[in-house]
């Protein structure tokens, strides 16, 4: 999250705000997990009022300190209170007898007085952190308005942040090429380094849509649900975690998700009609499994007993109605509504026990028959009126070729007509789509019903399409880090080419420690450098371990920079390991220089990014469990991008960390 900060600077009325910045304010940011700053920066770009009002409209939480009659505080504030309604932050230092220049002037502003603010003692404002801390933690928390704008004006909303963030184009091109290539660790690291900047949700949508196009759910609800700390009422956000949520088998949170999108009142019909379809979806999810794993002479029977067919039929039908332009509700409202009826036919005895008397039974199958005319005509409107859209703007939507079909086999054409339709529809469709119709004919199948043309549509699907279930993930995924062998001369030795014996055996040992404690698959992955990296894959090689070379750089230039000062020795371990590992080596990038993007980004560097993608990698596998392996030395070297940087990020994402310590080496051989 990213915070703005509203405040005089200097020493005003013996105010020194630079103090109650440095004591109070930049310590409760960090506390809360917020970056924030002033106009400051911006002043040195020479750009100060075009950003300062992007940051006043754009941050998560705005910290205004309103201790004195600060003409620029108010003049901010009140932009902020018109664009925003909430996450507002108001501070004001105590009322001190000997404060000079503070007089009754300086009082807060009638217009303020009943807005809430925290009071701190401005010779010591460091006493109230654990209060700011609190507060900020609460206004984050909260969806009440705070601005007297937005409260006194309550049919005003908010500006679109998202209107505001323009991402940068480099970045664009960026997540659209590892989209393209499905470079899950790339995505992954993409994602985490836009959250740096004030484009962070922006940054983050065009990720977490990547990753849900292609199908990388465990990647994009991840950063989806960062952009939903963002801002908790986020449509899209809500939305695609609905989907996502469902997929990962999490019926429950998937409709918390989308009970979100439908009280959120900036949602316009056709939002609410996707919401209302993928909250019918999950009921209908929860009504296939009723009866799915019933035995085969009982399926039927528990299918229509059970009360979330008609209330997925029902919840589907409100999403047609919401919007008749959206054919998909309505195509699926009329599937179940055909199904039950076609299992009251079936079954008359199960239904008419569903009433006090045959009558009302009777009267009631009536009644979802009428309906179903009526619903199977406004379907066939919606499908024609998408089709002459279609044709007028020339794409194609093989959904809507699906539903097609999906409409004559409900509506009773010829089994040979059915056939080929769906025939039609499917011509060189990925598997993906073929499943999709084959799981859906597959209901009918399993139930009894439409039987002649259910069989006939199934036996014109591609029979080579791959339903078979994804290969489990690993049970656990090694991640490796460890330093380069000491040049020549190096003194006093972190890891000197002597110890390469003794390194390698320590490695070993890690290696067989963490095989034992895993049930399942063992998957590994490092860079290729001198010293621990090639150490770590020849070991991974005895051991009969996947090991997997990732590169910062290409490989010859890699080699060049990070193997060759080495020596033959390592050149040669190189040379083999870059051939028994899968091709083509995975690339972070084409030279060390950071994109032109991320440049801006103060005490960054290349070697930063690259551990911060190897453990992207590391976490794309899904793997039960994720070790990282350290052969360091035990210095504490903050930001540079070594080993010590990879050890700190591994161990937030989760990482059991199994260090291998050289000072031990060295004292094993005697060094001093």
């Amino acid at each position: 999250m990213k915070a703005f900060i509203v405040r005089p600077f200097g020493t005003k009325a013996n105010i020194d705000f630079e103090n109650v910045q440095k004591y109070l304010i930049a310590p409760a940011l960090a506390a809360v997990d917020i970056q924030g700053g002033t106009t400051a920066p911006f002043l040195e770009a020479g750009n100060i009022r075009e950003d300062m009002f992007q940051q006043l409209l754009v941050a998560d939480v705005v910290i205004a300190d309103i201790s004195i009659h600060n003409a620029n505080v108010f003049y901010e504030l009140g932009i902020r209170h018109a664009l925003q309604p909430m996450r507002t932050f108001l501070l004001r230092a105590k009322s001190l007898k000997d404060a000079k220049d503070r007089g009754p002037e300086d009082e807060v502003p009638f217009d303020l007085r009943t807005d809430r603010y925290l009071e701190y003692d401005s010779t010591n404002p460091a006493a109230k952190l654990d209060d700011l801390v609190d507060g900020l933690r609460q206004t984050l928390a909260s969806e009440r308005r705070d601005s007297p704008v937005f409260q006194m004006l309550p049919n005003l909303e908010g500006q679109d942040r998202s209107r505001f963030l323009p991402v940068p184009r480099t970045f664009r091109e960026d997540v659209e090429r590892a989209m393209k290539t499905k470079l899950l660790g790339l995505l992954g690291l993409l994602a985490s380094e836009a959250s740096e900047f004030f484009w962070a949700s922006e940054g983050l949508r065009l990720v977490g849509r990547a990753q849900f196009d292609i199908d990388a759910l465990h990647q994009a609800k991840a950063t989806w649900e960062e952009l939903l700390k963002l801002n908790p009422a986020e449509a899209e956000a809500n939305q695609r975690l609905g989907t996502i949520y469902q997929r990962l088998g999490d019926l429950d949170a998937s409709d918390q998700a989308l009970q979100r999108v439908l009280t959120n009142s900036k949602v316009d019909r056709s939002d609410r009609a996707e919401a209302m379809s993928l909250l019918a979806r999950n009921i209908k999810a929860r009504w296939y499994a009723h009866w799915s794993k019933a035995p085969q002479e009982r399926a039927a029977a528990v299918a229509l007993q059970a009360p979330e067919l008609l209330k997925a039929y029902e919840k589907y039908k409100q999403a047609f109605q919401e919007n008749l332009d959206s054919y998909y509700p309505g195509i699926n409202a009329l599937s179940l509504l055909t199904i039950a009826i076609e299992l009251a036919k079936k079954l008359p005895d199960i239904w008419e026990n569903q009433y006090d008397t045959d009558e009302q039974a009777k009267a009631d199958l009536d009644a979802l028959a009428l309906h179903r005319e009526k619903l199977a005509g406004a379907v066939a409107l919606s499908l024609e009126a998408c089709k002459q859209a279609r044709q007028r703007s020339d794409r194609e939507d093989r959904w809507m070729d699906i539903s097609n079909a999906d409409f004559l086999f409900l509506t009773g054409a010829r089994p040979g007509r059915v056939a080929s339709a769906y025939q039609g529809a499917l011509d060189g469709a990925e598997d993906f789509y073929v499943n999709s119709v084959r799981k859906q004919l597959g209901i009918f199948q399993d139930l009894g019903l439409l039987q002649a043309s259910t069989t006939a549509a199934l036996a014109v699907l591609n029979p080579t399409a791959d339903s078979s279930p994804a290969c489990a993930p690993p049970g656990r995924v090694i991640l490796f880090t460890g330093h380069m062998i000491d040049p020549p001369g190096t003194n006093p030795p972190r890891f000197p080419d002597t110890l390469r014996s003794q390194a390698r055996q320590a490695i070993l040992n890690a290696l067989r420690q963490e095989i034992a404690r895993t049930d399942g698959p063992v998957v590994a992955i490092a860079s290729g450098a001198c010293g621990g990296d090639l150490l770590f894959h020849d070991a991974c090689e005895e051991l009969k371990i996947e090991h997997h070379l990732y590169l910062p750089l290409p490989p010859d230039t890699f080699r060049n920079q990070s193997v060759s000062p080495g020596g033959r020795y390592w050149e040669d371990l190189f040379d083999a390991t870059l051939k028994r590992c899968p091709a083509p080596t995975p690339v972070l990038s084409a030279s060390d220089e950071l994109p032109l993007w991320l440049s801006v980004r103060k005490d960054y560097t290349s070697w930063q990014r690259a551990n911060i993608w190897l453990i992207q990698v590391a976490l794309e596998l899904e793997a039960s469990y994720f070790t990282l392996v350290a052969l360091w030395d035990g210095v504490k070297t903050e930001g540079v991008g070594g080993t010590y940087h990879m050890r700190t990020v591994a161990e937030k994402k989760g990482a059991a960390l199994v260090t291998i310590y050289t000072s031990d080496l060295l004292k094993s051989v005697g060094a001093p």
